[in-house]
């Protein structure tokens, strides 16, 4: 690609950096795989996804953020009022969506996406969980596909697809802790009722057999996908791979997560940043 002329540009493709390094580390650590080239366009792709994750963090109540998010689409479908150069993020991402020609659709679903967790509403049950980590996760992977492979269609949608749910679900159950306190709940309902369990056992931290056997049920889900996109990974074009290597931290945090003294209401699981490092090296060498 050629390299940024507008200093304002730079700037903003490394604030997009210094934004994942510190709030989304395995998916930077990831990008380091990627070329050099097409580093800061993946940095950009993530960066977005962090913000527009991060708004039930910052707001008080959800009409704030549903302006967020308003914002984001009208960015996107190039209605915004302003300036967009003065948001980093915005600056970056519309640069690598015109660079790349990245589908905006993608982009504004996985904000409608989003906006079901700006509310407390239980997550009924798994076709919706699907949808929900098809059109965020697995969107990230396609579209990094996209970018890693010049903007022209790659392959590989079905891969993203399995792997994307893989990350999504694996990633819910590590924020079971801040999501409980938060009185939200992404444990679907069927699940919850098939293992005797309810969502009020989850905003509550009850530890009983059901909420163990459901959450253990999510894990094999996890994996059930992980599977699935791993065999898919071996037909994707190499150079989309490093769109797909976040996926090799999955088995570690869902393992972590079976050890003795776990508390699914209390730990957040984490690795060493040297043990995922190595994951993600091996990764790059055997896919």
């Amino acid at each position: 690609m050629d390299d940024i002329e507008d200093p304002r540009l730079g700037e903003a493709y490394l604030y997009c950096e210094t934004l994942l390094r510190e709030h989304d580390p395995d998916r930077w650590l990831a990008c380091l795989f990627a070329p050099w080239s097409h580093r800061k366009h993946l940095h950009a792709l993530y960066a977005y996804s962090l913000e527009v994750a991060r708004v039930r963090e910052i707001v008080s109540d959800p009409m704030p953020g549903e302006i967020r998010f308003q914002w984001w689409r009208d960015a996107l479908e190039g209605e915004a009022r302003g300036d967009i150069s003065a948001h980093p993020v915005a600056s970056a991402l519309l640069d690598t969506v015109k660079r790349f020609k990245l589908p905006r659709a993608a982009l504004t679903n996985l904000v409608d996406a989003r906006t079901f967790d700006l509310y407390d509403d239980p997550m009924p049950g798994m076709r919706q969980l699907e949808g929900y980590g098809g059109e965020t996760s697995s969107a990230l992977i396609r579209m990094a596909s996209l970018i890693l492979a010049d903007g022209r269609d790659p392959g590989g949608a079905d891969a993203a697809g399995h792997g994307g749910l893989a990350y999504a679900i694996t990633g819910l159950l590590r924020a079971l802790p801040w999501h409980g306190a938060r009185g939200q709940v992404y444990v679907p309902g069927d699940v919850l009722k098939e293992a005797g369990a309810s969502h009020a056992d989850l905003i509550a931290g009850a530890r009983t057999e059901g909420v163990a056997k459901a959450l253990a049920n999510m894990r094999a889900i996890a994996r059930k996908h992980l599977a699935a996109a791993l065999e898919g990974v071996k037909t994707v074009e190499p150079v989309t791979r490093p769109a797909f290597l976040p996926l090799a931290l999955v088995e570690p945090y869902l393992a972590a997560m079976e050890k003795p003294g776990y508390d699914p209401f209390k730990t957040v699981i984490q690795i060493p940043q040297w043990r995922r490092q190595w994951r993600l090296w091996m990764a790059a060498r055997r896919w």
